[in-house]
């Protein structure tokens, strides 16, 4: 009951800007608890796992799903869309149909999901797993800053060398190189794929939110 009382009022706190971003967020806990998760990732590293909805202009937390294994309270989605796929419908669910831009990573993206948000009027781009169902097979093999592009009418997909491969998913962004304001030792310009860079500055949101509650948790 506190927890819901506390979700409600998160939302209606707030009315988010255009851009959202889910991510999943780890609460220190040191006690026994058969949900207890561990994430070498995350700095607490042994804790409560949670997936938190967060609005990036504002970095605030909008809601947040407790992972208690099979358990956990999700809406019953279309089955395609897996679990990872549920919980971005059930913490989205208030937020579809208003345009909203959603940026997730490759735990969560799949074209299925890319499609059922599209059609929710609501963008998503994110990393995805090339092996995912419905992503197109990348057979070259690409040297760095070079990428490889295919796409539908509504959605593109891009494989991009950096240090290794990244494969990005998006129905938002164009298949234009974008520069990042940055050189490179030999004081170049650095230029990267568009869905990469808007990835970027919006992924790190929920991080920022673990920062700034660290300095005011109590154990």
């Amino acid at each position: 009951m506190v927890i819901d009382e506390i979700k409600k009022n998160f939302k209606h706190f707030l009315v988010p800007y255009r851009n959202l971003v889910i991510d999943e967020s780890l609460m220190l806990w040191k006690g026994r608890l058969l949900f207890k998760q561990f994430s070498k990732a995350k700095c607490h590293r042994f804790g409560i796992k949670l997936f938190v909805l967060c609005d990036v202009q504002t970095d605030f937390i909008l809601d947040f799903i407790i992972y208690t294994g099979d358990s956990t309270k999700l809406l019953n989605c279309d089955p395609n869309l897996g679990k990872s796929g549920a919980v971005v419908m059930t913490m989205m669910k208030p937020y579809l149909n208003k345009g909203h831009h959603l940026f997730i990573d490759n735990w969560y993206s799949s074209p299925s999901l890319a499609m059922s948000l599209y059609k929710k009027k609501t963008h998503v781009t994110g990393t995805v797993r090339s092996n995912r169902r419905g992503m197109p097979k990348f057979s070259k093999k690409l040297k760095a800053g070079e990428m490889e592009q295919k796409y539908t009418k509504r959605m593109l997909t891009t494989k991009w060398h950096d240090r290794r491969d990244i494969h990005m998913l998006t129905t938002y962004f164009d298949d234009t190189m974008g520069d990042t304001g940055k050189i490179d030792f030999t004081k170049n310009k650095v230029y990267k794929p568009a869905s990469v860079i808007g990835y970027n500055a919006s992924m790190g949101t929920v991080d920022k939110t673990d920062m700034l509650l660290s300095s005011v948790e109590c154990l």
